[in-house]
Order: structure tokens, then C-alpha cells, then sequence
């Protein structure tokens, strides 16, 4: 603040001394009177320099008033850690497709009660590439007839090297182990571990790739794996009509995918011995003729007791997100691809 001083300075008069000279009258005598001492005229009393005007006290210039200190917003959760994560994929549908319908009321309830994200997004069309983006953090090919090896990092490399288990839980996978091609109802291209290179050359690790029964004992055992893929066939992840129709209603593929969850997955979100963790429904990809950020809008739910209640999430997600989730979730520190940078997903948690 700058203060401006204003002052006026005064003027002081002085008299000048006046000597009055005073004449003797005549005497008749020859004796002069004596010529008295002359008396100096007083000065005159000098009038006192006019006080000068008191400097205007500077207007302060107010002080804006401070803006009350907006209340912080809150940090956001850390992601949880957690004993198991556990991830179901469904197929070929779109967000509006799957939230708010009728033909799914069991995944609906899931993602009103619990947390869902609204602009999650797949990153291709077909699906290999959506399935590798999930695990290797790379669209890697967007063939689905790839046959090829993946050398690249991996989920599985990256459980493994923090000392952590998993397995893939299949349905209608032919044999524990099996890396061969489609037998229907089974793709190979939903199941991205039997290309992995970590997986395709160890027998031991290829073992890990179980039918889906096999759950039911793991879970009797209490030998549930760290990380649990979970599988559907085509005929029940909304990929193809029921029971090996040939055609159907859409709303009934959306119907068998909605009873499969049901039977399957809810029994392990009740299960107390599964209190610590954290249950993902995704879809792979939209329709072919959304192509929004590569595969189009899809749903995405989180269920567990870390995760907020009602929650939805405008965060702009893609499956390297979820990839990095898993991760974090189940305390790993590598990033296989684009994991490494994606968005991180702690918003969901409380």
C-alpha cells in the first residue's frame, strides 16, 4: 500500500526594528538637556508561522478482504490392498445397451449398489486386442485369428515376479492346460494367457488355465488364487445366442450373460471368505459401429467392500486402467505397456 504525504509549509513575518529619534526643546538656560537614551520601538511580538495544515492522513487503501480459504477437496482413497481381485469379461456390447436394461436385472442391481464407471471406454475392434490391452498393456495384434506368441510384459510376469498366484477359470475349456484353438463354445481369443510366451512355454504355468469347475474346489481348498479370470462361454457372455441357437433376440444374450452372473458370481461376492476383495465386471468392447476411442463406450462395474457404495465414476477409463488397477490392488509395482501411464482408478474406493 503506498501512502502519499501532503504537507504546506508556512511563512514567517519579521518587523524591522523601528528607532524613533525624539527633538529637544528650546531652554532659556544654556543648559542643553540631556538627549535621553533613545527607547527602541519593541519588535513587534512576530506572529507564529501559521500552523500548517495537517498532511490528510493517506487513505489507506483497504485491504481486500480475504476470500475464504475454499475447503480442500478431499484426498481421494489410495487404492486398497486386497487378498484377490476378480474379473469377469463379458462381450459385444455397448453401455446403453447394458445399463438400464430389463434383460439384465442382476448386473444392473450390482452397478446401482455399488460403483460404475460411465465413460469407460475399449480401446479396438475385434476383441483380441481389447483381451491383450487387459493383460499386456498393448493392443499387440487385431487379428483374431492371431496365432502367434506374445514376448511382451505381461500380468502374469508380473504377479509372478511380486510373488503372487493366479489362475484362469475357463467354462467349456476342453482340458486344464489347453492352449490349442477354438472349440466352440470356447475361443481362444477371449483366453489372451494361452498366447503369453511366460505361459506357452511353461507346462507348469499353462496348468494355471483351468476349466471353470475347477473354481469349486479351489474355493473348498481355500486355495483361491491372488488373481481370478473368469470366463464365460460364447454362449453365456452375451457373445451368441443361448443353448446354441442360431438366432435370438439380443436381449436374450444379454439375459443368459445377466443368469450366468447370477449363478456364478454372486455367490463369491457373498462368500465371507472373500470379505478382502474386489469384483470387476467388464465388457470387452461396444458394438462393431461405435469405434469412440477405438472399441466404443462400454460398461464397467466394481463390486467389494473397499469400494464406495452408489458410486459412479465420468473419469474417461480404457483397459489399461483396469490392467493397472489389478496390479495395484494386488500390491505388484510393474506396469506392463500402457499401464504404466493410464489414468490410476482410486476414485472408486473409499
Amino acid at each position: 500500500m503506498a501512502l502519499i504525504a501532503a504537507g504546506c509549509g508556512g511563512s514567517q513575518r519579521v518587523a524591522s526594528n523601528l528607532q524613533t529619534g525624539i527633538k529637544p526643546l528650546p531652554s532659556p538656560t544654556a543648559t542643553p538637556s540631556p538627549t535621553p537614551t533613545p527607547t527602541a520601538s519593541p519588535s513587534p511580538t512576530p506572529a507564529p508561522p501559521p500552523n500548517p495544515s495537517p498532511s490528510p492522513s493517506p487513505t489507506a487503501t483497504p485491504s481486500p478482504s480475504p476470500s475464504p480459504t475454499p475447503s480442500p477437496s478431499p484426498t481421494p482413497a489410495a487404492v486398497p490392498a486386497v487378498d484377490h481381485v476378480f474379473i469377469v469379461m463379458l462381450e459385444n456390447h455397448g453401455f446403453l445397451q447394458v445399463i438400464g436394461s430389463t434383460a439384465m436385472p442382476y448386473l444392473n442391481s450390482l452397478a446401482s449398489q455399488h460403483a460404475l464407471a460411465t465413460q469407460y471406454f475399449a480401446n479396438s475392434h475385434p476383441s483380441i486386442g481389447n483381451y491383450f490391452m487387459l493383460t499386456t498393456g498393448n493392443l499387440e495384434t487385431t487379428n483374431d485369428n492371431f496365432t502367434g506368441t506374445i514376448t511382451d510384459d505381461n500380468v502374469v510376469r508380473a504377479l509372478l515376479s511380486a510373488g503372487k498366484t493366479w489362475k484362469a477359470y475357463i467354462q467349456s475349456l476342453p482340458s486344464a492346460g489347453y492352449l490349442g484353438p477354438d472349440v466352440y463354445p470356447y475361443f481362444k481369443h477371449h483366453d489372451p494367457f494361452a498366447y503369453l510366451s511366460d505361459v506357452a512355454n511353461s507346462s507348469v504355468l499353462a496348468g494355471n488355465i483351468v476349466p471353470f469347475a475347477q473354481l469349486s474346489s479351489d474355493l473348498s481348498a481355500n486355495a483361491v488364487p491372488n488373481f481370478v479370470y473368469l470366463l464365460p462361454n460364447a454362449e453365456n457372455d452375451a457373445h451368441d445366442c443361448p443353448s446354441g441357437i442360431a438366432g435370438c433376440p439380443d436381449r436374450d444374450k444379454l439375459a443368459a450373460a445377466d443368469n450366468w452372473l447370477k449363478a456364478n458370481l454372486d455367490p463369491l461376492i457373498t462368500n465371507p471368505a472373500l470379505a478382502n476383495s474386489v469384483f470387476i465386471v467388464l465388457f470387452d468392447e461396444a458394438f462393431d459401429s461405435d469405434v469412440t476411442h477405438g472399441g466404443g463406450r462400454v460398461a464397467e462395474v466394481l463390486v467389494g467392500a473397499h469400494v464406495k457404495q452408489a458410486f459412479t465414476s465420468t473419469t474417461l477409463y480404457q483397459h489399461q486402467s483396469t490392467l493397472r488397477l489389478i496390479l495395484e490392488l494386488l500390491s505388484v509395482p510393474d506396469r506392463p505397456g500402457l499401464s504404466a501411464t493410464a489414468p490410476d482408478m482410486r476414485e472408486f474406493f473409499q
